[in-house]
């Protein structure tokens, strides 16, 4: 089996975006990039990608400089190319142009020593749907709390006699 080695995760995209489809890029990286994402310096958080010429490119991802770099170390904020079959970008350039969509990177990892990246096309939550979702998972958190303390209670009863 293959051992994914997860650097960084979007977590906000979950909660700004409806995500409808995921699929797996790799990343074109220098060598200082590479050294930074395994030392989990990286923020996926107002990244976004966009195919160009039909090449996808990743933009607004920080990978903070390596850390012992030296004067040759990378550009944080640089655009970087993505790798995928041609096919997939095509399909993707075609999804990405309906209105309301757009392509977000969601994870960052490693598998068999190469860089991933999970890119997600998405579709923008208004507020209320935010709001939606806070309050039926607090209303979820409650229940399981509830129920927590019902469970022990019985406990509690059957071990006095």
């Amino acid at each position: 089996m293959v051992e994914k080695t997860i650097v960084a995760q979007n977590k906000k995209a979950f909660h700004d975006y409806f995500i409808l489809e995921s699929y797996e890029a790799g990343i074109s990286l220098r060598g200082t990039e590479v050294k930074s994402l395994r030392e989990h310096r990286v923020n996926l958080k107002d990244g976004y990608a966009r195919v160009e010429d039909g090449e996808l490119f990743l933009h607004n991802v920080h990978i903070s400089p390596y850390s012992k770099g030296s004067v040759s170390n990378h550009e944080p904020w640089r655009a970087r190319k993505l790798l995928m079959h041609k096919s997939e970008i095509r399909r993707l350039e075609g999804k990405s142009q309906e209105p309301g969509i757009t392509l977000v990177p969601l994870k960052m990892y490693f598998v068999d020593g190469k860089a991933k990246v999970e890119l997600g096309l998405a579709r923008g939550k208004k507020s209320y749907d935010k709001r939606e979702v806070l309050a039926k998972k607090t209303a979820e958190r409650e229940i399981e709390r509830v129920l927590k303390a019902r469970k022990d209670k019985g406990a509690l009863r059957f071990r006095r006699r």
